[in-house]
């Protein structure tokens, strides 16, 4: 058979393949020159400071060169693993980013699911409008508001107090009990809003004609909710959540930062805030880096399970 068709037995292109690969890449020559940034900005700012992992298995000492600098192996890795405030930070961190997770997911669909019953297009828009517009607001500004809220004149507990619920102000901030819940709740009134908006595009692409045949068969809002929206978004819904599992050890930083207190230290520090000690306040820069590398092989195996997970279920997956 002619060469040009057909590979040879190493499995190498024939010509033909090679001219018509080299073809569509000039074809869309204009699209990988627009990808050029993009590719250089993910290269400059994700792969080239791995180099400063190095840092986590040497005693890094700014003023030296790289030369000069005493490698230690994994001495800083057994010591986070044997310093029982790491382990507090992790629980921390772990705590708060499945309650984000779990409230953040469930409320963002049920949201969804309410709007696409709002048949009335105005009424619509302005309920979105409503819960998108704290997305845009800094988290400044949104720990100003929620410290203002739950202080002991504030809002929260002048309501409670006049609903007989509780006969004294409650401390919100002060005891730490209370610091996951806040957190939660104040990761949700932020970003509710904006996470139902894919979730509004999935619904979107469903068959009207699957509502029609529910209809004719008498189907209830509920039911149809149930059996055939739910069911619709579901690809969806495995996606992000996938993509979530991935980022379990992102807990956040600026909201615990902010809202944290020398009375509820042990509960409001995260991975983020002690790489931030450690790395900048007291210049251990190397034990800050071996926790940054520990939160980054956690997320990429998490994710790397959720979608083998997946796989093996049967659902969407992203690789």
């Amino acid at each position: 058979m002619d060469e040009t068709l057909t590979k040879d037995r190493t499995g190498r292109k024939s010509k033909k393949e090679k001219k018509m690969t080299w073809s569509l890449i000039k074809s869309q020559s204009q699209l990988i020159y627009m990808s050029v940034p993009l590719l250089a900005y993910i290269v400059l700012f994700a792969y080239v400071p791995i180099w400063g992992w190095t840092m986590a298995f040497q005693d890094y000492k700014p003023a030296r060169s790289f030369s000069d600098q005493k490698w230690v192996g994994f001495k800083h890795f057994e010591f986070l693993f044997k310093d029982d405030s790491f382990l507090q930070v992790l629980r921390n961190t772990l705590a708060m980013s499945v309650i984000n997770l779990i409230l953040g997911f469930t409320t963002a669909i049920i949201l969804a699911l309410l709007l696409n019953e709002i048949k009335k297009v105005f009424w619509k828009r302005t309920v979105q409008t409503i819960s998108y517009l704290p997305h845009f607001l800094s988290w400044i500004i949104v720990t100003g508001i929620v410290a203002t809220s739950l202080a002991s004149d504030g809002i929260v507990n002048d309501v409670l107090l006049k609903l007989n619920l509780i006969k004294e102000p409650i401390q919100w901030l002060s005891e730490g009990k209370y610091f996951w819940g806040i957190v939660g709740a104040s990761h949700v009134w932020k970003e509710v809003g904006w996470n139902t908006i894919i979730y509004l595009a999935a619904m979107s692409a469903i068959d009207p004609a699957l509502y029609e045949a529910a209809d004719i068969d008498g189907a209830s809002r509920y039911r149809k909710m149930l059996h055939i929206t739910l069911p619709g978004i579901k690809p969806t819904i495995i996606i992000l959540l996938i993509m979530s599992i991935g980022h379990i050890l992102e807990a956040g930083f600026e909201v615990q930062y902010l809202l944290g207190n020398g009375l509820v230290l042990d509960w409001s520090q995260t991975i983020d805030i002690f790489v931030l000690k450690y790395g900048l306040a007291q210049g251990n820069y190397s034990l800050a880096t071996a926790a940054g590398i520990f939160k980054t092989v956690v997320s990429v195996t998490m994710l790397l399970f959720a979608n083998w997970m997946a796989k093996r279920l049967g659902e969407e997956r992203l690789l």
